[in-house]
């Protein structure tokens, strides 16, 4: 079985033009089949106060009214998108941009409103795999935003981590799949203050004990739940940290193993 490598970026990576241009120029050169999946929450929070737009967080997660929708969908889907693509595009790796409406690719329903209104957030339900197997058997990479949609029109706000991990769990059908997620830090952290304090290797076991010990900072909780959840569910592979992991041999970084 061939090895699919689902990557998703975040963070300085995406908020800084340098940092973004010499990682798209790094991944055009690594070998093999590969998905790409970004967000560009700060980018459309910038865009939204420029347009007297509010920007609602509860819990480090976004509240998505139908401007904020809006916004969202022409900074991920647009701007970022296709500055990606472009960017691609000049180093010679041939790739398409997705949101989950494009090809029935990633379907969603509207999370409840109950205990807390998120607004047009959605809950994956399933990832049609069978364009982006087309695209990786041609060797076109795809590359997501943080977008879905409930196949009834609406389109959903939906978190990138999450979409990488049911991406990688689908594909692994396929092939085997190995999932990173990378962004500024060097991996998970017992210091947010302190890139030396990285966590090489985490289990299940140790995970519940960090979190119960109160150690890891808690924007970091739901990207571990979903390491965990594309372990158990056939993903061969999952690591955190920054892109070094991916272009440099014995670079520190985050190992989740069940």
């Amino acid at each position: 079985m061939k090895t699919v490598k689902i990557i998703k970026i975040g963070g300085n990576i995406i908020n800084n033009e340098k940092v973004l241009h010499n990682f798209l120029y790094n991944f055009s050169q690594l070998e093999g089949p590969k998905v790409l999946i970004h967000g560009g929450g700060k980018s459309a929070s910038d865009l939204a106060k420029k347009m007297n737009t509010p920007v609602n967080m509860i819990n480090g997660r976004r509240i998505t009214d139908a401007q904020t929708l809006d916004i969202i969908t022409m900074v991920y889907a647009g701007k970022i998108n296709k500055k990606i693509i472009a960017k691609l595009q000049a180093n010679n790796t041939n790739s398409m941009g997705f949101t989950g409406a494009d090809g029935n690719t990633i379907k969603a329903t509207k999370r409840s409103s109950s205990p807390i209104d998120y607004g047009f957030a959605g809950d994956i339900i399933k990832v049609n795999t069978q364009i982006p197997i087309l695209l990786i058997n041609n060797q076109v990479t795809p590359v997501f935003c943080a977008i879905t949609h409930d196949k009834n029109g609406q389109l959903l706000n939906t978190n990138a981590d999450t979409i990488a991990a049911e991406i990688a769990i689908a594909l692994s059908t396929k092939y085997i799949t190995e999932l990173y997620y990378c962004f500024e830090e060097p991996g998970v952290l017992t210091d947010i203050n302190n890139k030396n304090s990285v966590i090489e290797n985490i289990n299940s076991t140790k995970y519940t004990k960090l979190k119960d010990q109160g150690v890891i900072f808690k924007g970091m909780l739901p990207k571990l739940d979903n390491c965990f959840h594309a372990l158990n569910n056939k993903v061969t592979k999952v690591s955190v940290g920054n892109s070094d992991m991916l272009f440099k041999e014995n670079t520190t970084h985050t190992s989740i193993k069940i």
